[in-house]
């Protein structure tokens, strides 16, 4: 990173062209960039200076368009935070649930900036956009990093034809003797701090970026690109355009997750205790979107000994063991027990295993019920959120 500050150093000391980005990581290189005249925010070194902004609401940055978006608005109903949007053209919402949160429905990269910047306090967005526009910044602390929707990768792609049709890997590609300073491989990308970051801690050191804003696929055809590092999910299109991903070209897999600002964490009041209920549905619904609650009845002489027959079996141990409890009729004019209701829980990768396996120990009438939520004691990445604040 010392090379790429240095370059940074320098470019900014000459007069840089309009609105262009160009990316080069060879030794003579310069890096341009192009910044907003309406921006007002003070950065200094790199990052925002200042303590946060003082008002009573917590911001909650939202995606505003595209599958991103509408994915993030049904996790939260699912959590029991819907969203109330008076107007669909309307940028700013409400959480009836949390009283102190205002909704602000933003581009994904302006919701880091905006954390940043300190106007906005919490938001969701792809593990890509935070580690793209955040670039490091310690005031950015990723609150949950899995929420399990927008799942791709930021890859590196090569021509499946030509002088890379047996190029088959990132090492491959590096030592091949056609990259120099005057001539370097040219790579078409929309993550001009990622690209040049990941080629640098690989070795590949005369690699020049050019930034493009959809329809990627196209550049190496066109002559403009020999590589091209974009996000991939299923890989189709890539296929389509004669593409082809590398071993050892994933810069980083990224799926949507929950960040929040470390200033607005400490210093704004109702934050940190918003974040943490926020923080416990999410965690309570996930959990339970994976597992199945079985009841069923089993005969036997105790409870002791119908637990001990069902955790003979593999996938019966259930989240911290079997409930099992006494099913009570009355015979010969007397409550007995000859049954025992067992109630587990159980991931849905495993559901039909266990009901066999509770089969063949002798359980009856099996029902099977999803969960919506799980709670914990206490969850985890609570824990992990106050060692990283220092709390």
């Amino acid at each position: 990173m010392s090379q790429f500050s240095s370059a940074f150093t320098a470019a900014s000391s000459v007069s840089l062209p309009p609105p262009s980005f160009y990316v080069s990581v060879s030794k003579r290189s310069f890096i341009y960039c192009c910044s907003s005249p309406q921006s007002t925010t003070t950065v200094v070194n790199g990052k925002f200076d200042g303590k946060i902004v003082e008002r009573d609401e917590i911001r909650f940055g939202l995606p505003s368009k595209g599958r991103m978006a509408g994915d993030t608005l049904d996790l939260l109903k699912d959590c029991q935070l819907s969203v109330k949007q008076v107007n669909p053209r309307q940028y700013v919402a409400q959480i009836p649930q949390l009283s102190n949160v205002e909704v602000w429905f933003q581009r994904p990269r302006d919701i880091v900036r905006k954390l940043l910047s300190g106007d906005l306090d919490l938001g969701i967005v792809g593990l890509d956009t935070v580690s793209e526009y955040g670039r490091g910044d310690e005031d950015l602390i990723i609150v949950h990093d899995a929420l399990k929707y927008g799942d791709c990768r930021l890859s590196l792609a090569i021509p499946k034809y030509g002088i890379f049709e047996n190029i088959n890997s990132l090492k491959e590609l590096a030592q091949m003797p056609r990259w120099t300073i005057d001539r370097p491989l040219r790579v078409a990308t929309g993550f001009t701090y990622l690209g040049p970051k990941f080629m640098q801690e690989n070795g590949l050191k005369h690699v020049i970026f050019s930034t493009a804003d959809g329809a990627l696929e196209a550049a190496p055809a066109m002559g403009i690109a020999d590589a091209i590092l974009d996000l991939v999910s299923s890989g189709t299109t890539l296929r389509e355009n004669i593409l082809k991903e590398i071993e050892g070209g994933v810069v980083l897999e990224s799926q949507a997750v929950l960040v929040a600002s470390r200033k607005a964490l400490i210093q704004r009041k109702g934050a940190l205790d918003t974040t943490h209920e926020i923080l416990e549905r999410f965690e309570a619904h996930l959990r339970a979107a994976d597992q199945f609650m079985i009841t069923a009845n089993m005969s036997g002489s105790s409870a002791e000994e119908v637990a001990e027959r069902v955790l003979s079996q593999p996938s019966l141990s259930g989240l911290q063991g079997p409930t099992v409890s006494p099913v009570l009729c009355k015979r010969d004019g007397k409550v007995a027990a000859d049954y025992y209701a067992i109630v587990i829980c159980v991931p849905k990768k495993a559901l039909y295993k266990s009901v066999q396996q509770l089969r063949a120990i002798g359980g009856s009438g099996v029902l099977i019920s999803p969960l919506t939520y799980i709670f914990d004691e206490e969850t985890p990445r609570w824990r992990e959120l106050l060692s990283k604040l220092g709390l």
